[in-house]
């Protein structure tokens, strides 16, 4: 089963690396260098280079540093920060998550990624960032920032400075949009065949902050704010939305889109009405070849009267 990439869980830490393991006792930490390894509890994170702190356990004496190889749970020592530097990959069997730097602080069970192309991916949904990726797997939260993109199944996007993704404990159950502040709707015991334990590889939802961005097959929906569930492709946006398609634009302050039918509709609120600018041509702005006005009648064209005809078929000759 998918356990997210939680290394707060305990556990001994088993570490290896191809140009060795230095033991630093007077700063208090291991640096494993080169393909370095480290492993607990299903979560593998690998790098060029990892440090891993530790420090005496609460209640326990000073200890040496963890065996080669581990960390000494039994003793009085455990590991409250692991450091991983250069090609960072921390997987599980379903999550995966890639950067050039991360830091992992089990006191604030939270993980930070830093540098370029960075990416969170999960069974069902992927998260990218410009600035930084951090992952609370207690809270199981993912906050992307800068550039932010959160990617589903069947090319569903949505785009903005900052991304929140909540990560559900269990399949997610149909329902419509909830926002944060709403309860979460009672969820039924698992059916016979279906998984009993948390699958936080799911996303419940995602909130989105800053130049909101969510895109269909034909229109582009831009807004402030925003929040989108993968479990039923049903994203809302609002403060100062904006619907294009083509050349056609719409502007109000609520939209709800439905990334499964590409449709997207502005919501009427009161004391702001919906403007639109319509190009009924084309939405791909100019008048296309056999193209009709939206009212559905063909638009013609007055031709010239043609000259009077002589027997001959020959134009008649006007005298004056």
């Amino acid at each position: 089963m998918a356990q997210g990439l939680d290394l707060t869980r305990g556990g001994p830490v088993d570490v290896t690396a191809e140009d060795g393991i230095e033991w630093h006792q007077q700063q208090q930490m291991v640096v494993a260098r080169r393909n370095a390894r480290a492993v607990r509890d299903g979560v593998t994170v690998e790098a060029d280079r990892l440090i891993a702190r530790y420090r005496p356990r609460a209640g326990g004496t000073p200890a040496p540093a963890p065996a080669p190889g581990s960390e000494a749970t039994t003793g009085a020592s455990e590991i409250w920060r692991l450091e991983a530097e250069g090609n960072v990959r921390i997987t599980t069997a379903t999550d995966r998550a890639e950067g050039d730097r991360a830091v992992y602080d089990m006191d604030q069970a939270v993980m930070v990624l830093t540098g370029r192309n960075l990416s969170l991916t999960t069974p069902d949904n992927r998260l990218t960032a410009r600035d930084s990726l951090e992952y609370w797997p207690r809270r199981r939260m993912a906050v992307a920032r800068g550039g932010a993109v959160a990617e589903g199944q069947e090319a569903r996007r949505i785009r903005a400075d900052t991304l929140v993704g909540f990560f559900l404990e269990d399949p997610p159950q149909p329902g419509g949009v909830r926002t944060a502040s709403a309860p979460a709707p009672a969820r039924p015991p698992p059916q016979p065949g279906q998984p009993g334990q948390p699958e936080t590889g799911r996303l419940d939802r995602v909130e989105a902050y800053g130049n909101v961005e969510v895109r269909t097959a034909t229109e582009v929906v831009r807004g402030n704010r925003g929040v989108y569930s993968p479990a039923t492709s049903m994203a809302r946006v609002l403060d100062n939305v904006r619907i294009t398609r083509g050349q056609n634009q719409l502007q109000g302050t609520e939209a709800i889109v439905n990334l499964a039918t590409g449709v997207a509709r502005l919501i009427s609120v009161p004391g702001a009405p919906v403007q639109g600018l319509i190009v009924p041509q084309s939405e791909e702005g100019g008048t296309q070849p056999g193209s009709q006005p939206s009212g559905g009648q063909p638009r013609t064209q007055p031709s010239p009267t043609p000259p009077p005809q002589g027997r001959s078929g020959r134009p008649a000759e006007r005298r004056p």
